[in-house]
């Protein structure tokens, strides 16, 4: 799995995409690298969605195997009781 760590390093490449976008504007207009860099601005930004979807589902799963044996822990002593009394 992805960490925040991967997507600093994410942001630090789109920074300096940008950098380099704004860069070849300044130049002239070359279209051919504007539309690399375009798409490299692109690539970058999926992956960092794809790390905050990866992180947020192993969140969301983590807190559900809790709160299932939060709520499974508080039924056991009911349950065992109730066959006590068979």
């Amino acid at each position: 799995m992805a960490s925040i760590q991967d997507v600093e390093q994410v942001a630090d490449d789109l920074e300096n995409l940008v950098t380099e976008l704004r860069s070849e504007l300044k130049k002239g207009v070359d279209f051919e690298r504007l539309t690399q860099i375009s798409d490299e601005i692109s690539e970058h930004a999926d992956n960092a969605a794809q790390t905050f979807s990866s992180v947020n589902e192993t969140l969301m799963s983590r807190i559900g195997e809790l709160s299932g044996k939060g709520r499974s822990a508080g039924k056991s002593p009911s349950t065992s009781g109730s066959q006590a009394k068979t």
